[in-house]
């Protein structure tokens, strides 16, 4: 029994979530857990990698060759035997020859003069060249190994691997610049979450407040009717507005719920609770030139620019030479492996290679690579201008709403007096239900808008801290 009692209390701890998490604790989890940023950390890994293999082109190459051949054509086996270093003059045909040669010495009789007389004959001679040399037209099959390392590299291209090197570097850090966005973009969804929370909250605290004092203004109105000084109509107008409370408190705490299941998933973890922060949330401190330089898409258009640049060097290149050497070395035989060192070759060259024409497509791909640079020089120039209006622009709506704050919560506290006042009155005999319901009313619509208001402020100061690439700082 202890043992399942045991089991049963770790389990439930598995599925138990976090409490009281701070707004730090928050962001701090979401850096950690969030799965997006994990995947743009992977992309990272991937770009640092194609930056290694842009790198390691500049190196070049070393392979390892192995050959095993069997071939009966007479070109492969004549080409096997020299490689081997074994050719005789029998692979050559000279067995043929000699025997042309023989039959002269034997029509000669031992006579040197005769036998020069007999081969200096056109038509002997003729015989002898027109003889089909069986042992090379005809060899028999051959097997054929060869073992050789070879090491290729190139020496110069125009610089463009240095330039492909530098552009491969440049998009690793612009996946690093892809990451901080995501981060950023996440920190925002997570600090509108938890503010989300925390004005639900307060909301759902003025709404309880409203509440108690419906549910006071019912109890008064029962006692009333009771003594007939109130009709039933009013008690049921009373009720029918506190089920009104009750549906907007429910409402609430419904969306309280779905705040708090969209901020796990941001976690990757379950939060219960959160120590809400009622405060408003504080506008950045920062001049406007450091906004502009802390955002990432100016920062990301500034490396394409740079890439762009580079990327008009790598089409420049095409008017230079490219030289490259290779060195080669290994052996051959018709075993595997066989007498090696005696029978091996080494081979070294260096190239170059120059085009002089192509119809011009050099020219037009260097062309096009300027205008695709100052193409994007005038991207950065608007992008910058664009980010600037559009900072100013929420600047403009924070403050604006920052009034509205101000202006509402005053309205609050003075609908709460009235609706005080109106009630008293009720009591007294001295007004309707209706006009107490009537500001009862008003009330809970300036409660409603404060809680938007304040949240749409909230909103647009998370979304510049977006823009300027705060973090959680």
């Amino acid at each position: 029994m202890k043992r399942m009692a045991l089991i049963l209390i770790l389990s439930l701890s598995l599925f138990a979530g976090h409490k009281h998490l701070t707004l730090e604790q928050v962001l701090m989890l979401v850096e950690k857990n969030n799965l997006e940023i994990r995947i743009a950390e992977d992309e990272i890994r991937m770009k640092s990698l194609d930056t290694d293999i842009a790198d390691g082109y500049s190196f070049g190459r070393v392979d390892i060759v192995l050959n095993a051949l069997r071939s009966n054509d007479a070109g492969n086996v004549f080409g096997f035997k020299l490689q081997s270093r074994e050719a005789t003059f029998r692979d050559f045909g000279f067995r043929d020859f000699l025997g042309g040669v023989g039959e002269a010495l034997v029509s000669a009789g031992g006579d040197f003069n005769q036998f020069t007389t007999i081969m200096s004959d056109p038509t002997m001679q003729e015989r002898l060249l027109n003889t089909s040399p069986s042992d090379l037209n005809y060899p028999g099959s051959r097997n054929h190994f060869q073992e050789k390392i070879q090491y290729k590299v190139p020496l110069y291209v125009g610089g463009k691997l240095n330039k492909y090197a530098q552009i491969a570097r440049k998009i690793e850090n612009m996946s690093r610049l892809d990451k901080r966005k995501t981060i950023n973009e996440k920190i925002f969804q997570a600090r509108k979450a938890f503010y989300d929370i925390a004005l639900v909250d307060s909301y759902i605290k003025n709404l309880k407040v409203i509440l108690k004092n419906v549910e006071e203004l019912e109890n008064t109105v029962s006692s009333m009717v009771e003594e007939g000084y109130a009709l039933d109509i009013d008690l049921l107008q009373v009720k029918s507005k506190k089920a009104d409370v009750l549906r907007m408190l429910n409402q609430a705490k419904l969306n309280r719920d779905l705040a708090y299941q969209f901020l796990s998933f941001l976690v990757d973890e379950k939060v219960d609770s959160i120590s809400a922060a009622y405060e408003d949330v504080p506008i950045p401190s920062m001049k406007k030139e450091e906004m502009l330089e802390r955002n990432i898409d100016i920062q990301k258009a500034w490396m394409g620019l740079e890439i762009s640049e580079l990327a008009t060097g790598v089409e420049r290149a095409a008017y230079y030479p490219e030289i490259g050497a290779f060195v080669e070395y290994g052996s051959a035989d018709n075993s595997f492996m066989n007498d090696f060192l005696d029978k091996d070759a080494y081979t070294i060259g260096v190239q170059m290679k120059w085009n002089v024409f192509n119809g011009m497509i050099d020219k037009s791909k260097y062309e096009k690579a300027k205008i695709q640079n100052f193409k994007v020089r005038r991207q950065v120039e608007l992008a910058k201008k664009g980010i600037a209006l559009k900072i100013d622009k929420i600047i403009t709506e924070i403050k604006s709403r920052e009034y509205d704050i101000k202006s509402l919560q005053e309205k609050v506290k003075f609908m709460r007096r009235v609706y005080e006042n109106y009630y008293n009155r009720y009591k007294e005999g001295l007004i309707s239900i209706n006009d107490v319901l009537i500001k009862n009313s008003e009330e809970i619509e300036a409660v409603l808008k404060l809680a938007k208001t304040r949240n749409a402020r909230n909103n647009k100061i998370f979304e510049l801290e977006n823009i300027i690439n705060k973090g959680i700082l």
